[in-house]
Order: C-alpha cells, then structure tokens, then sequence
C-alpha cells in the first residue's frame, strides 16, 4: 500500500531528477492508468499514448506538483482522463452552419451502421484478393491514378493492369453478392 509520505519523498526525488523515483512511480501508477485510458478510448495503441504522455507531464511539470494525501494517483487520474477527453473531441467532426434547416433531417444512424457493416465486408473481401489484383484495385480506385499512372507503379503494362482490375472486379462481385442482395432496399434481394 502507498503512503502519502512515500509518495512525497519519490516527488522530491523527481523533483532532483531521480530517475528511479520516476521508474517507481511509473511502475506503481501505469496500471491503473492504463485501465481507465483503455476504458475511455477502447484502443490499446492510444491508451498507452495517453499513459505515456501523463507520465511526460509529470516529468516535466513535477517540480511545480503539490501532491494530497491520495499521493500523485489523482493527478495522473485526472491527466489522464482530460487527454482521452481531448482524443475524443479531437476525432468528432462538427459541421457548422449558419443557418438552422427548413426541414426535420431524418437520423441516420441505421444507414451508418449498414455502411460501417458494408465497408468491413468490403475490407474482408479485398484482403482475399491476390496481392497484385489489390494494389492495382486500391490505385485506381482509392488514390485515384490513372490506369497508365497505375501500369507505371506496379511496372507492368497498361494492358496487365487492365486485366488485374478486371479479374479482381470479378471475384469482389462474385464475392459480395449475397451481401448486395442484402443491403439493397426494397429490392426483395432479387436481380
């Protein structure tokens, strides 16, 4: 169990710039910080971002931390949390208008979750495609090159690139269709 006077001594330490006492500190609060960042931000990568960042703070800015009773746990809580906060409103698009629409919008939570669903079959199935058939795919589709563009990236002939855009449209189609089927609306899942 920590004590506040423990806590207190490893701060003067941190204070002098004892490593150790940082390494103690570290070792004694990352857990923890860790469960609550991962609570937060449901991402293991940048919940270990936002620890690592809390514990920079308390490098840089110990010397100027006076500490309670509850040691620096609290401070590393509170640091911690702001940052996953921060993440979050980071990654929210906010659209700004001037003026308030005419018309109700109808929600579209449920054609965002269709797409979410679509877009990871769509991901699945092109991680199934041979590996010259994706790159040419991903080129022309999802950067944008021109066929000569693509031809010239992946070294082989614009002839070539035609053929591996076409078989590997062929296989996502014959892949993806019963998923179509299912997304359509209204279409009764027929062709």
């Amino acid at each position: 169990m920590t004590t506040a006077g423990d806590e207190r001594t490893l701060m003067a330490r941190l204070r002098a710039r004892d490593a150790g006492a940082f390494r103690t500190l570290f070792d004694r609060h990352m857990p923890l910080l860790l469960g609550v960042a991962k609570r937060i931000l449901q991402d293991e990568a940048e919940s270990e971002d936002v620890v690592q960042e809390a514990f920079v703070k308390l490098w840089q800015s110990g010397a100027d931390l006076e500490i309670g009773d509850a040691g620096v746990r609290p401070w590393l809580r509170r640091v911690v949390t702001n940052q996953c906060i921060d993440r979050i409103r980071a990654g929210r698009r906010t659209d700004v208008t001037d003026e308030v629409p005419e018309q109700p919008v109808a929600a579209t939570q449920f054609m965002s979750l269709a797409e979410h669903d679509l877009s990871a079959r769509v991901s699945l199935a092109l991680q199934g495609l041979p590996e010259r058939q994706r790159q040419a795919l991903a080129l022309f589709h999802f950067e944008g090159l021109s066929q000569s563009e693509v031809a010239k990236a992946l070294a082989v002939s614009d002839e070539a690139v035609e053929s591996l855009l076409s078989r590997a449209r062929r296989t996502l189609r014959g892949t993806l269709k019963d998923e179509w089927r299912q997304l359509l609306p209204g279409d009764g899942g027929e062709s």
